[in-house]
């Protein structure tokens, strides 16, 4: 292969799978592109990831179409080195499995053992710090990047090359930030957290790395932009999820049912990750399931006579709900934990010290849990605002890996659907989850005499193991008496 070519290979996005359905180029052979440059739209787990470029020059061959799906650590794109004359497609040839491929370790870059170190540190301190496995662009091995958007997951694969530990960044452009001054340590590796400050404003001369040598880390950037970061896998509890594109067999016979086969519909992307989730929720989660039935016309009558007084500035009925959750949670904190079981075998209940609250989001990409961060911290207002924003930037597909899997309890609004109830799986690995249903007339007995009220149910899916019915049905009665006495609830918290 010409050392005037430079193989970019699908990187791991730091979840732990293996595969990408690429969705979209953004780029197309002969284009010019710079460091950073999006190059790509891959279809993830959680959202839709717009891959950037390690790379500087012109495009000389794409590594796939849009709808197929690659492996982590095999070819994405092919680009010329600025200044050299492009390849053809067949010269771009995917780099052997063994051979080493022209990142920074092989194109001839300085690379001092101070820099190693610090790129070192960046790692292990981006995983220690996060949940993820974040990996830079920078690192050598055959599987490279790192994400701009929200993703959904992808684990390293294969390729199995000798070689130091992660080094500098790839490409030395004058033009981009960050660049390192040959002989010294520059403030940023990651393209990732270029990106990141870049995004959102923040200008990386004003920030202190807190990593080796002063390395800026992402979590220095988040603190500058108060958005903390830990990733955690998309889990769900509810059914429905957007079909993805089915291939029919026309004329192909089932042999079981003897009926035609209409189409074949690949398991992949948020379907995929769900239907993990659930699976390990079940087969590992002891759950039991209590509800109530709940007259929540004294709420409803207190936010109608709030909205007369700021008809743009009322929370919704379910921020209402996840503020007596919160109290709720602090008076029962069993609810609010995870079951852990060790390699050796030892289980232990974690405990956490806040709450963050987690609720169930119908998008076009499937099921999501968007968790508001400190929900404990938080008003009836505040609240509604967050679970606005979350709902939105998730419906969009562009909900962080932070905002799509940090809860600790899930609220579930199935109502919304129509329905009363739900015998709902719990969202691994939380210990509880509590569902809410629609709100509709009823019969109900108020002061000895019948009348017609607002009612809905309320049903608590829980981990025995964590808890026995007592706690689990003490939680849910608060939960009902606040609903039902909001006012008096509201004044106590």
């Amino acid at each position: 292969m010409s050392s005037d070519m430079q193989v970019f290979k699908l990187p791991d996005l730091g979840e732990g799978l293996t595969e990408a359905e690429l969705v979209n180029w953004l780029v197309a052979v002969g284009d010019e592109i710079v460091v950073d440059q999006p190059i790509a739209e891959v279809e993830t787990a959680k959202s839709m990831v717009e891959v950037p470029s390690p790379y500087a020059g012109t495009v000389a061959e794409l590594h796939g179409e849009a709808g197929q799906t690659l492996d982590v650590g095999k070819p994405l794109i092919s680009i010329a080195r600025a200044g050299s004359v492009a390849a053809s497609p067949a010269a771009a040839a995917p780099v052997p499995a063994g051979s080493v491929d022209p990142s920074p370790v092989s194109s001839g870059l300085d690379v001092s053992p101070a820099v190693e170190a610090a790129a070192e540190t960046y790692r292990t301190e981006e995983k220690a710090g996060s949940g993820n496995v974040l990996i830079g662009y920078g690192t050598p091995g055959g599987v490279t990047g790192g994400r701009t958007r929200p993703r959904k997951t992808s684990a390293a694969v294969g390729s199995s090359v000798s070689v130091p530990a992660p080094v500098a960044e790839p490409v030395m452009e004058p033009s981009v930030a960050g660049t390192r001054i040959p002989g010294k340590l520059s403030a940023v590796i990651s393209p990732l957290v270029r990106k990141m400050a870049r995004d959102h404003g923040v200008s990386l001369d004003a920030i202190e790395g807190s990593g080796s040598s002063g390395l800026i880390m992402r979590r220095d950037v988040e603190a500058a932009i108060s958005v903390p970061s830990v990733a955690a896998p998309v889990s769900a509890s509810a059914p429905v999820a957007a079909p993805v594109a089915a291939s029919a067999e026309a004329g192909a016979v089932d042999s079981r049912t003897g009926l035609s086969i209409s189409a074949r519909t690949p398991v992949r992307g948020v379907r995929k990750a769900v239907a993990a989730n659930m699976t390990r929720s079940r087969s590992e989660i002891p759950e039991a399931t209590v509800w109530v039935d709940v007259d929540a016309t004294a709420l409803l009558e207190m936010r109608a006579e709030l909205k007369k007084r700021a008809p743009h500035d009322t929370p919704g009925l379910l921020a209402f709900i996840a503020r007596f959750v919160t109290a709720g949670l602090k008076k029962y904190p069993a609810l609010n934990t995870r079951f852990e079981t060790a390699s050796d075998g030892s289980q232990e209940i974690v405990g956490f010290e806040g709450i963050n609250l987690g609720f169930a989001a119908q998008t076009d990409r499937g099921l999501v849990v968007p968790s508001v961060r400190n929900a404990h911290e938080m008003s009836a207002r505040e609240l509604d605002a967050e679970i606005r924003r979350l709902t939105a930037v998730a419906r969009d597909g562009k909900a962080t890996p932070t905002e799509l899997g940090s809860g600790t309890f899930t609220l579930n609004n199935y109502g919304v659907f129509g329905v009363d109830g739900s015998a709902a799986i719990i969202n691994y690995p939380e210990v509880a989850m509590l569902g809410v249903g629609r709100i509709i007339d009823k019969p109900w007995v108020v002061n000895g005499e019948l009348a017609v009220r607002k009612v809905t149910e309320l049903t608590l899916a829980f981990d025995h193991r964590v808890c026995d019915g007592e706690t689990a049905a003490g939680f849910l009665r608060y939960v009902a008496d606040a609903i039902e006495t909001p006012g008096g609830a509201l004044a106590d918290m």
